[in-house]
């Protein structure tokens, strides 16, 4: 995951949490959900970037394999 795309999910989850905070304190149901759906997102994207990473450190060993041959 590019540093970039880890900041961008960061600030989603502290965007989010924040909404969830305020939903908390206001007792505004929307703003609670919609918070908690931006954490989500967040999740999902770090999630995503993970699995692409993982993706591309196997790749990797597997091409330093085949060059030893």
């Amino acid at each position: 995951m590019s540093v970039e795309d880890r900041a961008k999910a960061i600030g989603k989850n502290v965007e989010g949490k924040a909404q969830e905070i305020f939903g908390n304190i206001t007792g505004n149901k929307k703003d609670q959900a919609e918070g908690q759906a931006k954490q989500a997102e967040s999740a999902a994207r770090h999630a995503a970037e993970d699995a692409k990473d993982a993706v591309k450190n196997i790749a990797d060993q597997a091409k330093r394999a085949i060059d030893k041959l």
